[in-house]
């Protein structure tokens, strides 16, 4: 895994989609050359692996939300293509009325799923100063998926 650069947009598409690092390398495009997966490469990745996906306006239900980490390269006047080399990919779920799980490839010690709060509590934080030392603590989605099982409608 290491081998291939294996990070946080194939970590959380193997965790949605139930598959192992090997099982989703051949699918990554040129991930391997680029070491990062672009919104449009994951919408891509989706289609061809014939996964039922639809982008949302909110955090799915299941899916993957590519966040970004805010800090000097979100403020006024700074091109938006800085922006894309701060940003993470995790997976999430959350059946309602309970509480949102994400997974994080930076969590794989605990076996990846935690819930939100642990998430946006701990782990962020800890991610930030070890990878983003400039960040200023904020982060939002920038593109939410809803990803679908072979039972759920698409139009859900």
């Amino acid at each position: 895994v290491d081998m291939w650069g294996f990070n946080c947009g194939p970590g959380a598409l193997c965790a949605v989609l139930n598959m192992r690092p090997a099982e989703i390398r051949p699918h990554m495009l040129d991930f391997e050359r680029k070491h990062y997966t672009n919104p449009r490469m994951m919408f891509e990745i989706l289609i061809r692996l014939g996964v039922r996906h639809m982008p949302v306006d909110e955090w799915p239900s299941f899916g993957l939300v590519r966040i970004q980490w805010g800090g000097p390269w979100t403020g006024p006047g700074c091109p938006l293509r800085k922006r894309y080399r701060h940003t993470h990919w995790i997976a999430c779920s959350q059946k309602a009325g309970e509480e949102r799980w994400v997974f994080d490839v930076n969590a794989t010690c605990v076996g990846g799923w935690v819930t939100y709060s642990t998430w946006s509590g701990q782990i962020v934080p800890w991610l930030l100063k070890e990878c983003e030392p400039s960040a200023d603590g904020t982060f939002w989605p920038t593109h939410c998926i809803q990803v679908y099982g072979n039972n759920e409608p698409a139009s859900a």
